[in-house]
């Protein structure tokens, strides 16, 4: 089947290259003219495990393409994925500029049968905007439908997730539209594709439950996705503060509680905070969607300021170790806002490093992917080639994000190097015991 995907981000980078290497006939738009000459050149212009390899092997079979023309993209194709940004507004509401405006283009541009399919993720009803703007724009007597397909991809698995989904979920209008999208997803579905990432992959593990509602309603299953998995993270968070209260450990209690099959271990970790684009933006539209519609979703507006706490909290612990900030060294570990991605948008980590900075704090820091991203926002931050370079002559070790490489430092180095050996484990990566008999100061999150 071809295919147009209608934006190389995160989302649409990942999906048409995976719809290319199920079998498809893919080509990729983007009004980012340089994101296209990257792509052209061979390169990429985010990082994501697996993705470069994959992206190289389907452009050589022929099967992936790249294009600046966005009639080059959508004639050709039965079905357009728009995968545009959809950035948030100062009021928590949902951009979706880009939306309307790949709406009229593809109204503009298309002569035949189009499924326009919404990947972005939107507002519930953005689905008959779209309709309504593509009848308005295009050409009388054009057929075409619309459907959501909302993505449940996580930065630093995302190709994995795409081939390897707990769920997909479509809202259509239609037999015909279903019938397309089943199609598109058979190879996955039936898990009948070579799976490209895992040797021993299995082929008995049954067929991927395919979800097919209403457009609402799948556009609102995934704002309610994130947003619950938001508030598993500001619940536990909440938790970790009554640990430290009252002398309880953290990692005991979550692991307990993850133990639970109705509630389950995943999203159950206490740290500095939830970041990245998708969960405080898509959280801001549930609560603003729900204000449009009447309802005052309070339980949501309660996650996301247990969730802003977590900043002041950490920079407290750090003041609470150093106690002046001023021309004291912090060497911090970990910039993006989670591992195996370089995406530094509203990573917690930097507003960490903005307000130690603002008390006069200096920052050496480091950052397996996330480096070049981070140095155009805070340029004022020394850079540095290895962990142990980030700490040389620090007064104390901040961990931001739970790199695997973090996991297994050298303490004893890290010591030697420090002029004192005070560690603020913001990811609870380490033994405190451990730390405390290698002579640290040590504090974690909830313990």
């Amino acid at each position: 089947m071809k295919i147009a995907i209608l934006g190389t981000g995160y989302v649409g980078l990942v999906t048409g290259t995976c719809f290319s290497e199920i079998g498809h006939t893919v080509t990729c738009h983007d009004s980012d003219e340089t994101k296209i000459d990257i792509l052209q050149s061979g390169d990429l212009p985010i990082y994501e495990p697996h993705l470069h390899d994959l992206v190289r092997k389907n452009r050589d079979a022929g099967r992936l393409f790249f294009t600046k023309i966005l009639e080059d993209a959508v004639e050709p194709s039965e079905v357009i994925f728009i995968c545009v940004g959809t950035p948030p507004l100062e009021d928590g509401d949902v951009d979706l500029t880009s939306v309307e405006m790949v709406s009229r283009e593809i109204a503009r541009v298309s002569h035949s049968y189009k499924l326009v399919v919404e990947k972005s993720t939107v507002p519930v009803q953005t689905g008959s905007w779209v309709e309504k703007t593509i009848k308005l724009y295009g050409p009388k007597g054009i057929e075409f439908d619309v459907a959501s397909n909302p993505e449940f991809l996580r930065e630093g698995s995302a190709v994995e997730d795409f081939l390897h989904p707990d769920r997909i979920v479509i809202g259509v209008q239609n037999h015909r539209t279903e019938e397309i999208l089943r199609e598109l997803y058979a190879p996955i579905t039936g898990r009948t594709f070579n799976c490209p990432i895992h040797q021993d992959c299995r082929r008995d593990e049954g067929a991927v439950p395919f979800i097919v509602t209403s457009i609402s309603s799948a556009e609102l299953i995934k704002h309610a996705s994130n947003s619950f998995l938001a508030t598993k993270i500001s619940f536990i968070n909440a938790v970790a503060n009554i640990c430290e209260r009252t002398g309880a450990n953290i990692k005991d209690v979550s692991y307990g509680i993850g133990l639970d099959r109705r509630i389950g271990k995943s999203f159950l970790e206490a740290g500095i905070g939830f970041g990245g684009f998708c969960f405080p933006k898509d959280l801001q539209a549930f609560i603003r969607i729900s204000e449009k519609c009447g309802y005052d979703f309070r339980l949501l507006k309660e996650v996301e300021r247990v969730n802003h706490e977590r900043i002041s909290q950490v920079v407290e612990k750090v003041k609470s170790g150093l106690w002046i900030l001023r021309e004291k060294t912090i060497g911090v570990l970990g910039l993006a806002f989670k591992p195996n991605t370089d995406d530094i948008r509203f990573a917690p980590a930097l507003e960490i490093i903005k307000r130690l900075m603002k008390e006069g704090a200096s920052i050496r820091a480091y950052d397996p992917k996330a480096m070049e991203r981070a140095r155009t926002e805070l340029p004022e931050v020394l850079y540095c080639q290895d962990p142990y370079e980030a700490v040389r002559n620090a007064d104390a070790m901040l961990v931001c994000t739970e790199w695997n490489e973090f996991k297994e430092l050298n303490f004893e180095r890290i010591k030697g190097l420090m002029r004192r050996p005070f560690l603020l484990d913001g990811r609870n990566l380490y033994d405190r015991d451990t730390m405390l008999r290698l002579g640290f100061e040590y504090i974690g999150i909830g313990r």
